[in-house]
């Protein structure tokens, strides 16, 4: 489809709008299939705007405009000197993704506003899509305005009603938290006990909780986030849960300000999506529709993969550990290493990742993440210490050459781990040479990680300061050709279309958390509505082994799935990094169910999604890249269910073998968790499935072309 753009100009009269001082009525737009409609006016010199769906208010009268620090705020006195309208279509390619093309329609709208005298001037520019709206801020180049610090965004979102929420509290430092469900008005009664220890936190002193927020009213899903974050603070939302009206609260930097700009920028896009189906915004793509094209003009090697890696046996009781000795207060300038007792219980060993790339190498995966290789894990958290680590030295025990060529050899890639501890300005310093190093050794794709309190003190991982720190080392990396994996960072807003090596980022409560604290059963039916809005989460899926009591019989925690739900994750909890977390020794000790894992692809030309209710439970079906086969996983929360999905996804007049991995008819995510069947029946695009699911469970299923019909001659049609 080519790009069209017809445009309509509405001019308005200065000397009318300079006499109206009450109410202004500017313009209103709709969506292109006319089920959303935007409304913007002003009242008082004051700019406002409302959206409605179907003809029911949704976000009600809600201010814009901002506090600043240096210059005369930019909150009233307004006046529109003009506005312009337009329509936008066009269908573009993505590098990866869940989707072949995606079309990018809206229909827009424009506003010019003065301000002041001497005059100042500031666009808001609204975009309307079939599923939600964007609206940002434009400050353009102008006499009377250049440099300024905006000490608070005062964008409303009015929502005038009481909706259930989906939410983790308002934090500047960490995502990291398990979501609360409760009405809005319930809110500052659970926010203390939805307060969590965890690394570096730095909660809000107001009643605030993190985008993306998924919300839920009576037939109506709204989502409230924002897209193409760059060079501005992350937004939380202040919540008045009296009018239950949320407000823009921005990460302050160490003096105060929140945003410190210059005219010719703009402010990331603050998103709506709405719907009267909860599948309606799992399938949307206007976060990604509002970030900028692809940056990078040669892609070629940028390849979403599966890997394994030495990570979980970290976590695990009695398990490995990242530091090579028994020490502290290292000063790697000064430390020889070899000098050193070993723990032995060091995981970065050259023998030990020669079993990660033998297994990787067997079973097809891609590449195998190492962590704990490089020299410092002694003392690396916790001191607020700047220089922790070098990113380019190994401990005594990894050879860096070997392994290079033993990987090469058996055609597995290795993925770097750079944990930055949170040191920014360390990193920025080794950064070059850390990628150089990277290069030089065969590795194309890296984990990074922000564990701990930001240096520079008094910086916040979701600062303007840090937002332009991960922006760095994704460019920087995209210049070496390297693919990035970032843990900590400010959670993603669709910057992945932009920059395609940034693959994948977890900014959210992940497996890890199941050996660390818990995760409750229904965290995944809530992930895909909330932070996976934003872009791919590297969730590392596939524990076999749930019951952690299995390593150490003293420890009762476990993590809170059956083992069918773990093979689900592949396909519900979007990503083209996909890890499998457990031990090499846990998945030859269910073979059978390990095959799905093996099979499952990581890069997609279709989604479809089947089934959804956030909270409760989420089906989806993908189509794998370049292929006809597909693959379907379903999750459920803490209570059993009946999952009813038809085939009608698949082509029609052809027949396909389904290989079905579900729970055990005894299976329960506490007692029973290991409890799976695998059936295969042959399919076409009538067939319909009746699959029970147990508590916190789920099932897969590998959807396969029958080639012949000898293939499907011995098989139940279902």
């Amino acid at each position: 489809m080519k790009s069209q753009e017809i445009m309509s100009y509405k001019t308005i009269l200065t000397a009318l709008l300079v006499c109206c001082t009450s109410f202004i009525y500017a313009e209103s737009i709709e969506s292109p299939n006319r089920q959303l409609k935007l409304d913007f006016y002003i009242e008082s010199g004051i700019p406002y705007y409302s959206l409605s769906f179907k003809g029911e208010t949704v976000i009600g009268k809600s201010r814009l405009g901002f506090e600043m620090m240096n210059v005369p705020s930019m909150k009233d006195e307004f006046s529109l000197r003009n506005a312009h309208v337009s329509s936008f279509d066009d269908t573009w390619e993505p590098v990866w993704g869940e989707v072949k093309e995606i079309r990018n329609r809206y229909n827009e709208l424009e506003v010019l506003l003065e301000q002041g005298n001497p005059k100042r001037e500031v666009i808001v520019r609204f975009r309307l899509y079939d599923d939600g709206m964007g609206f940002r801020y434009e400050f353009p180049k102008q006499k009377d305005l250049s440099y300024f610090t905006i000490a608070e965004e005062l964008t409303e979102f009015n929502l005038g009603k009481d909706y259930k929420a989906f939410w983790i509290r308002g934090d500047y430092d960490t995502n990291e938290y398990s979501y609360t469900t409760s009405q809005l008005s319930e809110i500052a009664e659970k926010i203390k006990d939805a307060t969590e220890a965890i690394p570096a936190q730095s909660p809000t002193k107001e009643l605030a909780v993190q985008t993306p927020l998924m919300l839920k009213g009576d037939s109506i899903y709204i989502n409230i986030h924002e897209a193409a974050l760059k060079d501005y603070p992350a937004m939380v939302l202040k919540l008045d849960d009296k009018n239950f009206v949320l407000s823009s609260l921005l990460t302050p930097d160490p003096l105060g300000g929140k945003g410190r700009l210059q005219t010719s920028s703009q402010t990331p896009w603050r998103t709506i999506l709405v719907s009267d189906k909860a599948a309606d915004l799992l399938a949307s793509k206007t976060i990604l529709n509002l970030n900028e094209p692809n940056k990078i003009k040669n892609t070629n090697w940028i390849k979403p993969m599966k890997y394994v890696g030495v990570w979980w046996e970290m976590f695990v009781p009695n398990g490995k550990n990242w530091a090579y000795a028994d020490t502290t207060n290292i000063k790697l300038d000064s430390i020889n290493y070899r000098q050193l007792k070993p723990t032995g219980k060091h995981a970065a060993t050259t023998e030990n990742v020669k079993k990660y790339i033998d297994f990787a190498a067997k079973n097809g995966f891609d590449g195998v993440l190492v962590e704990g290789w490089n020299i410092g894990w002694e003392d690396w958290f916790g001191h607020m210490k700047e220089y922790v680590f070098d990113f380019v030295t190994p401990y005594p025990d990894f050879n860096v050459n070997e392994l290079q060529q033993y990987a090469a050899d058996k055609g597995v890639k290795l993925i770097m781990h750079h944990e930055t501890s949170a040191s920014v300005p360390n990193y920025e310093q080794h950064m070059d040479t850390a990628y150089q190093f990277m290069k030089k050794h065969g590795y194309d794709a890296l984990k990074s990680g922000y564990v701990g309190k930001i240096i520079p003190y008094g910086e916040h991982h979701y600062g303007q300061t840090m937002v332009n720190h991960y922006l760095k080392a994704i460019e920087k990396a995209a210049d070496q050709e390297i693919m990035v994996n970032a843990h900590e960072p400010v959670r993603p807003t669709g910057m992945h279309r932009t920059y395609p090596n940034y693959l994948a980022a977890e900014s959210a409560r992940g497996t890890e958390y199941e050996a660390l604290e818990y995760i409750n059963p229904d965290h995944q039916t809530i992930l895909p509505f909330t932070r996976l809005m934003g872009g791919p989460m590297d969730y590392t899926p596939g524990i076999f082994q749930t019951d952690l009591s299995y390593y150490d019989p003293t420890v009762k925690k476990r993590v809170n799935t059956t083992l069918a739900k773990q093979l689900a994750l592949y396909v519900t909890m979007y990503s083209p990094l996909q890890m499998a977390a457990d031990l090499p020794e846990n998945y030859e000790r269910f073979p059978d169910a390990f095959q799905f894992i093996k099979d499952v692809a990581v890069d997609w030309d279709d989604t479809r999604i089947l089934e959804a209710e956030p909270g409760d439970f989420i089906t989806i079906a993908r189509k794998a890249k370049g292929t006809n086969d597909w693959y379907v996983g379903s999750i459920s929360d803490e209570n059993k269910r009946r999952s009813e999905i038809s085939f009608d996804f698949l082509d029609d007049g052809k027949d396909y073998i389904a290989t079905i991995y579900a729970d055990g008819p005894n299976a329960d995510y506490e007692k029973n968790p290991q409890s799976y069947t695998i059936k295969k029946y042959r399919v076409n695009n009538k067939s319909k499935l009746n699959q029970p699911v147990a508590r916190s469970g789920g099932y897969a299923i590998s959807i396969k072309e029958a080639k012949s019909s000898r293939e499907i001659k011995n098989l139940k049609r279902l």
